[in-house]
C-alpha cells in the first residue's frame, strides 16, 4: 500500500504548533472582550468578559480536540472540504456548549430571555466567527500554495545550475571506461540515469534510505572519477530511520563536498557520511570533507547549499534546517529534519 506523504502543508499538522494554539486562545479573548464592552450588555461588565471568555475557550478546545481526534479520517479531504466540516464542527461545539452555558446561567439566575434565543444568538455569532475565518483560510491557503509553488520554481532552477556541471564529468569518466572497463562503465550510466530520474521528479518528500542510496550512487560515479584519491567512510544505522526527506536535500551536500573540497586537493582527501538520531527524535544528516591546504578564491558551497537549504525549508514548513560551518580544518554541513 503506497504511503500518504504528510506535507508541511497541511493545515491540521498546522493546527497543534503553539503559535497555531496561542493565537486560538488570544484571538478567543479578544472576542470576548468585543462581547463584554458591547453597548447592550449589563451589568458588572468584567463578569460579562470571564463567563464570554469561559464560553469562548470551551468551543475553540472543543473543537480542537474533536479535529485531533479525527484527523486521520479528515486529513483525506481536500483542503476546502475540510474547511467546511471544520465550520460544521465549530457550530456543533457551539451549541453544545451554549446549551450547557444556559443551564449553569438559569440554575445561577442569570440567565436573560429563553433558553432557545440564548442558544440561537450563541449559534448566530459562531457562525459569523466561523465564516470570517473560513474566509481567511481561503486566502491563506491560495496564498500559501502560490508561495510553495513559487519556492519550487526556485529550487528547479537553482537544481539546473547545479546537473550540468556533474552531467559533464559523469559522461566523460563513462568515456573513459567504456572500453577499459566496460561493465563499470555500464554502471556508472546507470546510477546516471537514477540520479536524473530523481531530478526530473520535481521536489518532494522520499524515504531516507532512497535518498541516501542515490548520494551513494552518485559518490560511486565520482569514486571511479577519482579513484584512490576519494576516500569515502559511510556511518550509518541498520536499519536506517524510516523517515521522509526531501528529495535531492542530500546529494547536493555531498557534490559540493566533493567540487570545492576534494576535487581541490592534489593528493585527494576524506569525505564522511553520517546519520545520528538525536534524542528529540529528530534526523541528523552529517557531511563533512576534507579542504585544500590553501583557500582558493573562488567562492564554493554556494549554489549546492542554497538549492540543498531551500529545499528542506520549503519541504518542512521552516522546521528543517542546514548549517555548515569549518570544524577543526574540515567543512561540516549538518541536515537537521525535525521528527
Amino acid at each position: 500500500m503506497p504511503h500518504r506523504e504528510k506535507t508541511p502543508d497541511d493545515p491540521l499538522a498546522a493546527l497543534w504548533r503553539p503559535p497555531a494554539l496561542l493565537g486560538v486562545m488570544l484571538g478567543g479573548e479578544a472576542l470576548a472582550a468585543i462581547l463584554a464592552l458591547a453597548p447592550a450588555q449589563s451589568g458588572d461588565r468584567l463578569v460579562q468578559f470571564g463567563l464570554a471568555s469561559l464560553g469562548i475557550q470551551w468551543v475553540a478546545l472543543g473543537t480542537l480536540c474533536a479535529l485531533y481526534l479525527l484527523r486521520r479520517r479528515l486529513d483525506r479531504l481536500p483542503p476546502m472540504r475540510l474547511a467546511w466540516v471544520c465550520l460544521g464542527l465549530f457550530l456543533a461545539m457551539s451549541l453544545l456548549v451554549s446549551m450547557a452555558a444556559w443551564s449553569v446561567l438559569a440554575v445561577g439566575g442569570l440567565g436573560d430571555g429563553s433558553r432557545g434565543a440564548f442558544v440561537l444568538r450563541m449559534l448566530a455569532i459562531a457562525l459569523v466567527v466561523g465564516l470570517i475565518g473560513l474566509v481567511g483560510y481561503q486566502n491563506y491557503w491560495r496564498s500559501r500554495r502560490l508561495a510553495v509553488r513559487a519556492k519550487q520554481l526556485e529550487l528547479e532552477a537553482l537544481q539546473a545550475r547545479i546537473r550540468p556541471h556533474f552531467l559533464f564529468n559523469t559522461l566523460n569518466t563513462g568515456a573513459a571506461l567504456v572500453h577499459a572497463r566496460p561493465d563499470e562503465a555500464e554502471r556508472v550510466l546507470l546510477d546516471l540515469a537514477d540520479l536524473f530520474r530523481s531530478a526530473l521528479r520535481g521536489p518532494q518528500l522520499i524515504p531516507l534510505t532512497e535518498e541516501l542510496a542515490l548520494t551513494r550512487r552518485y559518490l560511486e560515479i565520482e569514486a571511479l572519477r577519482f579513484g584512490p584519491r576519494l576516500q569515502l567512510v559511510w556511518d550509518v544505522p541498520v536499519p536506517l530511520p524510516d523517515v521522509q526527506v526531501p528529495s535531492l536535500s542530500i546529494q547536493p551536500l555531498a557534490e559540493n563536498a566533493i567540487r570545492h573540497g576534494i576535487e581541490r586537493i592534489p593528493a585527494g582527501g576524506r569525505l564522511e557520511v553520517g546519520v545520528h538520531t538525536g534524542d528529540d527524535g529528530g534526523i541528523e544528516i552529517v557531511i563533512a570533507n576534507d579542504l585544500p591546504a590553501v583557500e582558493s578564491s573562488h567562492k564554493g558551497h554556494a549554489v549546492g547549499l542554497a538549492s540543498a537549504r531551500e529545499r528542506v525549508q520549503a519541504m518542512t514548513g521552516g522546521r528543517g534546517r542546514i548549517d555548515a560551518a569549518v570544524e577543526n580544518g574540515r567543512f561540516v554541513a549538518r541536515m537537521y529534519l525535525p521528527a
